[in-house]
């Protein structure tokens, strides 16, 4: 064999060396980039509880100065894997929009399942997953027995903190490519424009119909958190998060009561001098007494805690003034009915969160 051949063979072999340092290379550095993206957890995103959302600035400030409360839209019970039976919960086209990831090969849920963490949220605007099994079952949440064909992102198009932004779709638009490149998946989904001018009307529909009317409770001097809480719960208030909250029959808040200082009650946070009732128009059920309801268990709170009822101007309520609010209410109601945003429903507490 002559210098020239043996010469030849060290290139060769040198070239298929240098190929596959670089394709290790390679893998390394997209494996780096996609824990960067996307960081492992022990626990489900999906199936655990979620972090609050990022805090964006109100649409439009409540009338006594509060926060509007958060939004519960009604989490249906997952299926066990393996069940022939569809989840029920589905993307919402009127609020949403979807981009859809089709697998080559069935992608099993244990392994989706970590890379999900940096899916509920972009920006400002939740983001909801859903899926469809290698035997096509429709879930709304992934199971690490199963194994999927396809996924679907359901972005929201709008909510209190304004419309979905280009930067906000292009957010979610790279974290389908990044889970797609992760699985060797194609992604579907529509175009940009037609995105963020479907977010815009939203948006101009929510800001129209965004309405909260509140009050405040003077108590005169501070008192012990403990018994205001106590107080609360006797007039029969629960638990929502750091506020109270009036509920309805099927669990959607009626109205909420907050401390002036934003504080949970049980924080033990010395005394409490002012508390706000708030009525969130478009995330609580329609009621021909909405104000007038909120009304009398204010007076209620008053009279036990020793405080005085006043509205957000700080004044005496009129007489008479919970039937002429209660009826503008009504119109108002059945504008958000039109609007197909009905009050208090899951849709109505995704946009006006």
């Amino acid at each position: 064999m002559s210098d020239l051949q043996i010469g030849l063979i060290a290139l060769g072999v040198l070239l298929i060396l240098l190929v596959l340092g670089f394709n290790w290379w390679q893998d390394r550095r997209v494996r780096r980039k996609m824990q960067s993206h996307f960081p492992t957890s022990e626990q489900d995103p999906l199936l655990g509880a979620g972090a609050a959302p990022a805090a964006g600035v109100p649409r439009r400030e409540p009338g006594m100065g509060g926060d509007a409360p958060r939004a519960h839209p009604e989490q249906p019970v997952p299926v066990d894997a393996g069940s022939d039976a569809d989840d029920a919960e589905e993307p919402d086209p009127a609020c949403e929009v979807v981009i859809e990831i089709h697998f080559a090969e069935p992608a099993r849920g244990a392994d989706v399942l970590p890379y999900l963490q940096s899916l509920r949220h972009v920006g400002r605007k939740p983001m909801r997953v859903f899926a469809t099994t290698d035997q096509g079952r429709h879930r709304a949440r992934i199971h690490a027995g199963e194994s999927y064909a396809a996924m679907s992102l359901a972005v929201l198009l709008a909510n209190r903190s304004g419309p979905l932004t280009a930067i906000e779709w292009s957010q979610a638009w790279a974290r389908a490519q990044d889970l797609a490149e992760r699985f060797e998946a194609t992604i579907e989904g529509p175009d940009q424009q037609a995105v963020l001018e479907q977010a815009a009307r939203l948006d101009d529909t929510c800001a129209a119909l965004d309405t909260q009317v509140g009050l405040t409770l003077l108590l005169g001097g501070a008192q012990p958190a403990a018994e205001v809480l106590n107080v609360a719960r006797d007039t029969g208030f629960v638990a929502d998060g750091s506020r109270l909250a009036w509920p309805s029959d099927n669990g959607v808040a009626h109205f909420t009561l907050s401390r002036a200082d934003g504080a949970a009650f049980d924080a033990g946070m010395g005394g409490i001098e002012r508390l706000y009732l708030l009525l969130d128009v478009p995330c609580s059920p329609a009621d021909s007494r909405a104000f007038g309801r909120m009304v009398e268990v204010g007076r209620e709170l008053a009279a036990r805690l020793r405080a005085e009822l006043v509205d957000d101007q700080g004044k005496p309520l009129a007489d008479g003034s919970e039937t002429v609010i209660d009826e503008r209410l009504q119109v108002l109601f059945g504008q958000l009915e039109q609007a197909g945003l009905p009050a208090g429903s899951a849709r109505a507490q995704r946009v006006f969160a």
